[in-house]
């Protein structure tokens, strides 16, 4: 099933190499297609996240609230996530999704050669082997190691980068700093994966998360604009003009002769 499944990921990125004659390119077309399936799903996490964000002083009131009581605490939170229809687990699902790919495409660049034969699997120029690692690259000089390093950098740094994105607006502190300490730790870690991972998987991730980076900004972007529509339309509506009858009746009344 598993070798079905590597041919199928050849078959596709051979195809797109007919048309492109550029096997980078057929990698990062595969890559748009394969945002453009998820696109649903990474707009519905995007809204959902957004939301939560909103919800963030109700938790750490909850925390405040309950400090001995995590039981309490859990209780409460999936109140406020069944309120706000949020599913924590829905932020991993486009990862989980791309990672099955991820695998298959590093033994596919892995075994290139003997599928097709010796040859150059470059990117434009810009890559010289796709099939090389950074590791092997390394090996021949810093010269033919920068592409290489760039594509290990941008790999790692789409990574890192959603979570600064997402802590930007974050008004508590000690959150903000464990966020943003988890996703330098997650850097350091996809750095030391690209180490001995073909160039070509590197370019399939660092596209699909810079794509995906893209996607999440646009729908943060309309949410926040429906936002402010919706601020822009409250602040619109007129309030009922209160009169007091009671001093206007008493102009009207004639005065009493003397």
């Amino acid at each position: 099933m598993w070798d079905i499944f590597k041919d199928w990921i050849f078959d596709i990125i051979q195809f797109f190499y007919n048309f492109c004659h550029d096997w980078g390119l057929a990698i990062i077309v595969v890559t748009i297609i394969f945002r453009i399936i998820v696109a649903p799903l990474m707009h519905k996490q995007a809204k959902s996240n957004y939301a939560m964000q909103k919800v963030q002083p109700k938790i750490q009131a909850l925390k405040d609230r309950f400090p001995d009581d995590p039981t309490r605490q859990s209780q409460e939170m999936q109140k406020i996530y069944a309120e706000m229809k949020f599913n924590p687990l829905a932020g991993c699902l486009p990862m989980l999704l791309q990672m099955p790919i991820f695998i298959a495409l590093f033994h596919v660049l892995r075994e290139m050669g003997e599928r097709i034969g010796e040859g150059t699997y470059s990117f434009y120029n810009l890559v010289p082997n796709l099939v090389t690692t950074p590791s092997q690259a390394f090996s021949e000089g810093f010269g033919t190691f920068v592409p290489y390093l760039i594509l290990m950098i941008i790999f790692a740094g789409a990574t890192f980068l959603p979570m600064v994105l997402q802590q930007l607006k974050t008004e508590n502190t000690q959150q903000k700093n464990q966020t943003l300490m988890m996703g330098a730790i997650m850097s350091l870690m996809m750095l030391w994966i690209s180490w001995g991972s073909p160039a070509g998987v590197l370019l399939f991730w660092g596209a699909s998360s810079l794509i995906g980076i893209g996607q999440n900004q646009l729908t943060l972007a309309r949410c926040r604009a429906a936002d402010r529509r919706k601020e822009e339309e409250e602040a619109l509506v007129v309030k009922p003009i209160e009169v007091n009858v009671t001093r206007k009746e008493k102009k009207k009344r004639p005065k009493k002769k003397r």
